[in-house]
């Protein structure tokens, strides 16, 4: 009896979940979930390496603004290798923003 209970209370709760799972999806229909999957897919294949390519020759560039100071290069680094690096179905709705620019770091405690 103990167990046909504990049975009853997890299909309770496991029931309750689905149903919360179900009003939170998106009320698009599979093949538009496929095409935005899949241009996801395809948009960071395209994506990626071309930011990988801007942030390596940030990488470089930073190198000539050491003389500067750090934090210049710091900055350089910052704001060519942050931001977005993965195409997001989301951002294909337009619902995210792609930022092929990051923001560089803000300091977090000033300088003495």
């Amino acid at each position: 009896m103990r167990n046909l209970m504990a049975l009853g209370l997890c299909l309770l709760f496991i029931g309750q979940n689905g149903t919360a799972w179900a009003a939170a999806a998106d009320q698009e229909s599979t093949p538009a979930q496929v095409g935005y999957g899949a241009g996801s897919a395809v948009g960071t294949l395209v994506y990626t390496p071309a930011k990988g390519v801007f942030c390596i020759f940030g990488a470089i560039g930073s190198i000539f603004a050491l003389p500067f100071g750090t934090s210049s290069a710091e900055k350089v680094v910052g704001t060519t290798c942050r931001g977005t690096w993965v195409i997001t179905p989301e951002a294909l709705k337009g619902r995210e923003q792609v930022q092929f620019v990051g923001n560089p770091a803000t300091e977090t405690a000033p300088k003495k």
